[in-house]
């Protein structure tokens, strides 16, 4: 519930940067509609909910704990052309960090827009130069 309102809080901001985002799951269709419809703090949420009853989607990118049947929590960065850069899976107990998705999104952007790497804990300034490096001690 609280992923869902972070990305509900986050959507504007992933779709300003010219991306797409979908929240997929192993619930039906009919339970996305109801849990959105009781849930305040999801009630606007714009992104797309995507069932994955059959569970083909979380399969093909290898996120189904068959055990379960359920997906693990995971975000897939899937670019343009289809490749897939970069792929998070999380313990079930520990929700995902929406702001740093976002973060790298941006840092995508940067590396192509630059042809320049980012260096580890690169923060966007303006969107025109990375962090500077740490100190080395």
């Amino acid at each position: 519930m609280t992923e869902l309102a972070a990305v509900a809080a986050f959507y504007p901001h992933i779709k300003a940067l010219g991306a797409e985002l979908l929240a997929i799951s192993t619930d039906s269709a009919y339970a996305h509609l109801v849990f959105k419809q009781i849930t305040p703090a999801i009630t606007n949420l714009a992104a797309p909910l995507v069932s994955d009853r059959t569970h083909e989607i979380s399969s093909a990118y290898r996120v189904l704990d068959r055990k379960a049947g359920a997906a693990f929590r995971a975000s897939v960065f899937i670019s343009p052309d289809q490749i897939i850069r970069a792929k998070f899976v999380y313990p079930k107990e520990i929700g995902r960090n929406i702001s740093e998705h976002v973060r790298l999104l941006q840092a995508f952007q940067y590396a192509q827009e630059t042809g320049q790497g980012v260096p580890a804990n690169w923060v966007p300034s303006n969107g025109s130069q990375p962090a500077p490096a740490e100190k080395k001690r």
